[in-house]
């Protein structure tokens, strides 16, 4: 072998070492990796980890489905899902220990959205009427309220409910989760977002959050 071949492969020997280490160590350490934080599921391209909240995730795959998607004008997509999961991953520590009165006399349409709340480290408390939301508001301290608009026969029981808040001097941001929701006929000055839509819902309540903890709520 020439001398100029062996001085190619001494040259290149140093770029093989770090790439037989690089090897080494990625192998040694993916499953640790994996066992210890268990939100890191997969490596993507340029061995970035990409982050994937599986049971959160699921739970607003369930809940997307389980509404009337007729009712959300587009359709909440794969992209919106994903934007909210992304969001969730920064935004989960200002959830964790967040109190939410949600009211509503359908309770069962919530159940997903609610078991991702909880899932998130949130408390949540459900009950069907403005008498018993005025009940535990007196009882227990919340960051916020989630409300349906019509209950029953009465089309405006959400609203009603706003001003039997402000009648008790109670403050708290209010979200309304409805499918017949139409900001273009008004919106009382308490209410912190309308929607009828899922993915939505869960932003409001981060915004909230977020305001509540660094203070600007």
């Amino acid at each position: 072998m020439s001398e100029a071949l062996w001085g190619k492969l001494i040259d290149m020997a140093p770029a093989a070492l770090w790439v037989v280490f690089a090897f080494v160590v990625y192998s040694g350490l993916r499953k640790p990796l994996r066992e210890a934080i268990p939100r890191m599921t997969r490596i993507g391209a340029l061995g970035v980890v990409e982050v994937e909240l599986t049971e959160t995730e699921r739970l607003l795959t369930k809940a997307v489905e389980s509404s009337d998607q007729d009712e959300t004008g587009p359709l909440v997509s794969r992209a919106d899902r994903q934007a909210v999961i992304r969001r969730l991953d920064h935004a989960a520590v200002y959830l964790k220990g967040g109190r939410i009165l949600w009211v509503d006399d359908l309770p069962e349409g919530n159940s997903h959205l609610i078991a991702l709340f909880r899932q998130l480290g949130m408390v949540v408390d459900e009950v069907t009427s403005t008498d018993d939301a005025l009940v535990h508001i007196d009882r227990n301290g919340y960051d916020l309220v989630i409300s349906d608009i019509h209950r029953e026969t009465d089309g405006q029981a959400g609203i009603k409910m706003l001003h039997a808040f402000r009648a008790r001097g109670i403050s708290l941001p209010v979200i309304i989760h409805a499918a017949r929701f139409n900001p273009t006929l008004g919106v009382d000055p308490m209410i912190f977002g309308g929607t009828n839509r899922v993915d939505d819902v869960v932003h409001y309540v981060i915004d909230v959050m977020e305001r509540v903890r660094l203070g600007d709520g």
